[in-house]
């Protein structure tokens, strides 16, 4: 049986991107990033590997700053999220920070869960991974953290009263604060 020709394959615009993209290690004093912005208007994805599963969320809470002398990543996770599961399997997590044009991406990413679709895949994005840590390709900035603590927030830790009826009365449960240390800080380099 004679096989057929084999054509070569043509490099795409978007190919040719990621062939050429990578990213440098910095350390983490070099870092310039402002968390209100990055965090609360551009957001960010948290992303966990489980065996050999990935999942991500869209995030628009956190924030960095010390803890126990380390430099540290805060970041709060419904209980009812699909990537819980994910980042209390793992030691480690990903935070994957973007430009404004990927906004429409983490928009769908957080609108939709990994429990009934293949998101990463129906967004395009390229997953890669530093040390077995899952991050993304087409991020600018990533922060590779080693899980430290997680503390569930209760009701009767709430002093302002107006943060429960606001934020907690959807039936999802409440947030668990994970404290991650910061070990790595990647930015992209062409």
């Amino acid at each position: 049986m004679k096989r057929p020709r084999q054509h070569p394959v043509k490099k795409t615009a978007r190919s040719l991107y990621k062939a050429m993209k990578s990213f440098t290690s910095i350390d983490i004093e070099a870092l310039k990033i402002d968390p209100f912005e990055a965090i609360g208007q551009d957001w960010m994805l948290i992303t966990a590997k489980k065996g050999d599963q990935v999942n991500t969320m869209t995030a628009s809470w956190g924030g960095m700053g010390v803890l126990w002398n380390r430099r540290a990543a805060f970041i709060f996770v419904k209980e009812a999220r699909f990537t819980k599961t994910f980042i209390d399997a793992a030691d480690h997590f990903s935070l994957c920070f973007f430009r404004k044009q990927y906004q429409d991406k983490l928009e769908y990413l957080g609108s939709v869960s990994g429990r009934d679709e293949n998101k990463i895949k129906n967004v395009g994005f390229t997953l890669c991974e530093d040390q077995g840590v899952p991050f993304f390709l087409e991020a600018d900035t990533v922060l590779v953290c080693k899980k430290l603590s997680q503390h569930p927030l209760l009701p009767e830790g709430f002093i302002d009263s107006s943060i429960l009826p606001t934020w907690y009365m959807d039936g999802c449960g409440y947030h668990s604060l994970y404290v991650g240390e910061i070990e790595k800080v990647l930015l992209e380099s062409m």
